[in-house]
């Protein structure tokens, strides 16, 4: 008798269950077994072998899915690395990387197998039987050309296209319904004369040939691919590509997909968020086209699941451009990964488990692939700018624009200066008008980016000091004019803004401090014959929504776009000229180790979108503190003197690069035993640890949807084992879980936190 570990899509260990005789399962298979009393699941047969349970009871597996397994074993080992590290079950790593049609549960088997996966057919139109006779389809032809021109037309296209899909003699050749120019009343009345038939099959992806037109490379960054080369075969797994923004390093990008794919690999190129990279995938298909596969969030459950279906019977030359997700595809000949834009803190998992970091998971599968992995980005992570500089990961450099583009000038403008001085209006300095001003009389564009949503962060009484707070967070409430509205960004609570204070009952409130609305506002007012549009998550709310607001921009139907951090990443506008920063300060001042660095990367990120052609263009960044460090680095275009500055600071703190941390989140409805349980857990673990556990402590935002929060932070030196650090912990975390006293409290594990 053979029995199976099960993985199931819950945060479980694996089951085992008995094998049928005559079933015949293999690693990686997905099955449908009954777990419990009724539910049916999805489960992943992780091993099969022939010892026997201790319990008396073994359910069977109830039916074998698909034909063949849905993992490799280089994918199953991905799994279990990102589970070990990232202290979470496996069962929890099926749940977000497989699609959901493919892996249905239900409460009875006839739901079960109702919510599986079908295929999606296409509908196929050919001519009729006795049409493929020249002779009679001419006769036809004359008939429908007099009585029915459309008709007349509609059959001369499936002449044709079926003339083209076989030899020039046989008129027995189908084509696809979608690629005819007729409508479906026309063909339906061909098919009720008799005159075609029509058929379904499976859809399936035409590959094109692999013959693509590559963009030349300036002698800059083929020097730059040259180096990539050598150091891959040299043994460097992974490289980092150090480009200045416009540098060019999607032509690298190019060459090295273009040649792994003509030698019959696959490639993966992760972007931060598909939505906000849409250039980049029409860009790419452009050049290989019907190649590309793209794989992410917004795509239809069905889409995503004929993806990974299509990609697990591929025998290579795949090319998948996806977020952070596409990571867990079936790419079996995969030998190019590249990470773009890796800093980009979307790449982190924060909700649900696995919490993990695409990056670093792109690293790992390419070690278990032995293929090779590229980092890209103009202001590199400070963990791969170390181990590029260490000598871990191999290193080439674009310090130039491509083609004729320039740098753009910087202008750092003092906010409380300005204000001194009576140069300012509404949120603007003088010299920022005055250059939007200029550029709105050249028929050019500007981006403005403030990074906060909203009308205002909050609004409060002049009278008393009260401020609007959400009910179920302890956060303010953030003003939205739209609607008047009041609106909690942690859980979504919204309430009408009050008409007088409700603390005093004196006076109104008023609107503290500013947000992409208001600049969207002032703009309108400042510039009244200017076209403006923000691009935020308030009004970006859907995929087609987003896309309408970018191609208005590209199009130059728009002339100001006000944004947040949204428009910081991916953009070619040719038409911008000018960048607005309008409050730095917010960006550097966070209680956060990661904030010069963070801030550094997105004053630089949105810099790079000013002249990206020609023109050189400007940046004018407003901040009541022109002195600070960040911003002369910013200025002066310094990366090495922010990452060597940043550095020393981590290195003399214990922070990573040069520590692992992991951040242990505590969460329960009563504030007193929840402190009681951070307390316990931290004795337990600081005598393990010792002055390595800091906490507990309350976050800045220590209530979320009425459940108090405390938090523990877990730093590992370098030189330690990070390994053994986590399987204690893993094991401390499993035993108070078990204490009947604090069973009910929930602790999430944050590994490598951002």
């Amino acid at each position: 008798m053979l029995y199976a570990d099960i993985v199931l899509p819950l945060a479980q260990p694996a089951y085992t269950f008995a094998v049928p005789d005559g079933t015949q399962v293999a690693e990686g298979q997905a099955v449908a077994v009954q777990f419990g009393p009724r539910k049916f699941y999805t489960g992943i047969v992780w091993r099969v072998h022939d010892r026997r349970p201790d319990f008396k009871r073994i359910k069977s597996i109830h039916r074998v899915l698909y034909d063949r397994p849905l993992l490799s074993e280089r994918q199953r080992a991905l799994w279990e690395w990102i589970a070990s590290y990232y202290l979470c079950s496996v069962g929890e790593v099926m749940r977000c990387a497989l699609p959901s049609l493919i892996k249905p549960s239900a409460d009875s088997e006839e739901e079960f197998f109702k919510e599986a996966y079908r295929p999606r057919t296409e509908r196929y139109v050919a001519l009729a039987d006795e049409l493929r006779d020249r002779t009679r389809l001419n006769e036809v032809f004359e008939q429908l050309e007099r009585r029915a021109p459309k008709q007349y037309e509609a059959l001369l296209e499936i002449a044709a296209g079926t003339d083209e899909t076989t030899d020039s003699s046989d008129l027995s050749g189908e084509i696809a319904r979608r690629l005819l120019q007729a409508d479906y009343a026309v063909l339906h009345a061909l098919a009720r004369k008799g005159y075609i038939r029509e058929t379904e099959h499976p859809r399936t992806v035409e590959r094109g040939e692999a013959r693509f037109r590559l963009p030349e490379l300036t002698p800059h960054q083929t020097a730059a691919l040259d180096a990539l080369r050598a150091q891959y075969a040299a043994g460097k797994g992974t490289a980092l590509l150090h480009g200045i923004t416009g540098s060019g390093k999607t032509e690298i990008y190019i060459h090295l997909i273009a040649e792994t794919l003509a030698a019959g690999g696959d490639v993966l190129l992760l972007v931060p968020e598909i939505a906000l990279t849409a250039q980049l995938i029409e860009r790419m298909e452009r050049i290989f086209g019907s190649r590309v596969t793209a794989y992410h969030s917004k795509l239809t459950p069905q889409r995503r699941t004929e993806t990974y279906l299509q990609l697990n019977r591929s025998e290579g030359g795949e090319f998948v451009v996806g977020a952070r997700s596409a990571l867990f595809l079936p790419l079996h000949r995969l030998q190019l990964v590249i990470v773009d834009e890796e800093h980009d803190p979307s790449y982190k998992q924060s909700e649900p488990a696995p919490r993990y970091n695409g990056r670093d998971c792109a690293v790992m599968l390419s070690r278990l692939f032995g293929c090779r992995t590229l980092l890209g980005s103009a202001t590199p992570s400070l963990e791969s700018w170390l181990n590029a500089r260490s000598g871990k990961y191999g290193f080439a450099e674009l310090t130039e624009r491509y083609g004729a583009a320039r740098p753009p000038r910087i202008v750092v403008s003092d906010t409380l200066r300005a204000a001194r001085r009576g140069e300012r209006k509404g949120r603007f300095n003088a010299i920022l008008l005055d250059k939007i001003h200029a550029v709105l009389e050249r028929g050019e564009q500007a981006m403005l980016f403030q990074n906060r949503r909203g009308y205002s962060p909050y609004v409060t009484c002049t009278e008393c000091g009260w401020t609007a707070r959400c009910p179920h967070c302890n956060v303010t409430l953030t003003y939205h004019r739209v609607g008047e509205r009041l609106v909690c960004h942690y859980c979504g609570h919204t309430e009408p803004v009050p008409a007088k204070c409700p603390s005093c009952k004196v006076t109104d409130v008023v609107p503290a401090g500013f947000g992409t609305e208001q600049i969207e506002q002032e703009l309108a007012e400042l510039f009244p014959q200017a076209r403006v549009a923000r691009l935020d998550r308030d009004n970006a709310t859907s995929e087609r929504a987003y896309n309408a607001i970018i191609a208005d921009f590209a199009a130059r139907r728009t002339d100001l776009l006000v944004g947040t951090q949204m428009i910081t990443k991916g953009f070619d506008f040719g038409g911008v000229s000018l960048v607005g920063i309008l409050n730095a300060d917010n960006l550097l001042n966070n209680p956060d180790f990661r904030a010069a660095e963070r801030a550094f990367q997105l004053m630089t990120q949105v810099a790079g979108r000013a002249g990206r052609r020609d023109d050189s263009g400007e940046v004018v960044i407003q901040t009541a503190e022109p002195g600070h460090p960040v911003i002369r680095q910013v200025a002066a275009g310094d990366y090495e003197a922010m990452a060597r500055s940043q550095l020393a600071d981590r290195k003399a703190f214990f922070y990573p690069p040069y520590a692992r941390l992991t951040a242990l989140t505590l969460r329960y409805r009563d504030l007193a035993l929840l402190r009681r349980a951070a307390g316990a857990l931290a004795e337990r673990l600081r005598a393990r640890f010792g002055r390595r556990l800091l906490g507990p402590m309350a976050p800045p935002v220590d209530r979320i949807r009425n459940e108090y929060l405390l938090g523990l932070l877990l730093k590992i030196e370098n030189g330690a084992s990070s390994a053994r650090a986590r399987e204690i912990l893993r094991e401390e975390l499993q035993r108070f879980s078990a204490m009947p006293d604090f069973k009910n409290i929930t602790i999430l594990a944050d590994v490598d936190p951002l």
